[in-house]
């Protein structure tokens, strides 16, 4: 497929700014008479409208184009374990309407992806849009993804998901995109849109029921080969070396530094501790216990960030999820080792630090992938050319 053209007038507009058609025929070297021309291709897609009027120069003053924030729509998804949230977002990731429901994701794909469709379809329309507004959806998943195909593979706490063509599910009724991602990267994404929109080298890390991570280098989240980068819950620590992990092996991190690994621990010494949640009320309340295990498993946590410290040399580190909630322990283990295991020159302006987007961190960066994907030079490219085609055949 070829080029439109336009796609390189709309990502100069995507900043927001309002620009005169002058102005953009300046910026990219084009005739008036070009710009005007892509510039109504994208005006009747919806992407850009008029904005307010240049200040005068002595004549008539000169009229502004800008993105449209407010014609089109995205959802973002967010699937966890006992949840499911929807938010629609106009095309900055600016939330509109959201809804929430407590939904297992162990019913297995077709009931969740269904009650997605039921849920996501009214907050469309809720919002004052109808479903041709509708750009593209944004969905993390509790489990690896093979973001390619968008397919789950192997979700351990999602039976029946295996290999799911969960795309091709949700757009057998929305028809637009479905970009599919594991919860942790599309964290990555919002908490870097939250709190760090100029950091390009960040490290996301979800400590929850798992420990994953979400890893931004040189300002792109970055998958891997397979879409698994950022596993780190299973890498090995020595400290655990004789401790059985539930993907097989033993010394994995997630099998010592977990919300239940850290709650198993503690009820084996003879405290009421099931989950996430129990451990981090006992912090709250000043247990000793628990804070010295939660402590003792941020340590076990900064071993592992040391190695990525020294292969990735990120700027921030964010800690997010369930555990996150246990407040500065958690953290001030990981400080503890990382500063003190890493090069001093890896260091020197490193931050480790709460999520700042927290319960809002997956929702927003499954919005932003819906955005980027929807917007993106290629996107817009196919949007005009098939505008154009319509409009030959209509002729």
């Amino acid at each position: 497929m070829g080029s439109s053209g336009a796609s390189d007038l709309f990502q100069i507009l995507r900043d927001g700014k309002p620009r005169t058609r002058a102005e953009l025929a300046h910026l990219t070297g084009l005739a008036r008479s070009t710009v005007a021309l892509r510039m109504d291709s994208l005006t009747q897609l919806g992407l850009v409208g008029p904005a307010a009027d240049a200040p005068s120069t002595g004549g008539r003053p000169s009229s502004q184009v800008a993105l449209a924030t407010g014609t089109k729509v995205v959802l973002g998804v967010d699937i966890g374990a006992s949840h499911a949230r929807i938010v629609a977002s106009d095309l900055t990731g600016r939330p509109l309407l959201d809804v929430v429901a407590e939904i297992e994701v162990s019913l297995g794909p077709e009931a969740v992806l269904n009650w997605v469709i039921e849920a996501g379809d009214a907050l469309v329309r809720k919002a004052g849009h109808d479903l041709g507004d509708l750009l593209a959806i944004g969905i993390g998943l509790p489990g690896p993804v093979e973001y390619s195909s968008g397919r789950p593979i192997n979700p351990p706490i999602m039976p029946g998901w295996d290999r799911f063509d969960v795309p091709g599910w949700l757009q057998a009724h929305f028809d637009v995109p479905v970009l599919v991602d594991n919860d942790v990267n599309i964290m990555a994404l919002g908490e870097r849109e939250a709190a760090w929109p100029d950091v390009d080298h960040l490290i996301f890390v979800k400590v929850a029921t798992g420990i994953g991570a979400g890893v931004i280098s040189g300002g792109m989240l970055q998958r891997g080969a397979q879409g698994i980068a950022g596993d780190i819950g299973h890498v090995q620590v020595a400290r655990g070396i004789d401790v059985p992990c539930h993907c097989g092996n033993r010394g994995c991190l997630e099998a010592l530094a977990s919300g239940p690994a850290i709650a198993a621990a503690l009820r084996a010494s003879g405290l009421e501790t099931t989950t996430s949640h129990d451990v981090v009320e006992l912090v709250k309340l000043g247990n000793l216990e628990a804070i010295q295990a939660v402590r003792q498993a941020g340590r076990d946590m900064g071993e592992v960030l040391t190695a990525c410290v020294s292969l990735i040399n990120p700027s921030v580190i964010v800690i997010g999820g369930s555990m996150a909630r246990a407040g500065e322990q958690l953290i001030a283990g990981m400080r503890e080792v990382v500063y003190t295991r890493s090069m001093p020159l890896a260091t020197q302006h490193l931050q480790i630090v709460p999520s700042t987007a927290g319960a809002n961190a997956a929702v927003l960066g499954a919005s932003m992938l819906a955005i980027h994907h929807a917007l993106s030079p290629a996107r817009v490219d196919a949007m005009v050319l098939e505008l154009l085609e319509s409009g030959v055949e209509e002729r």
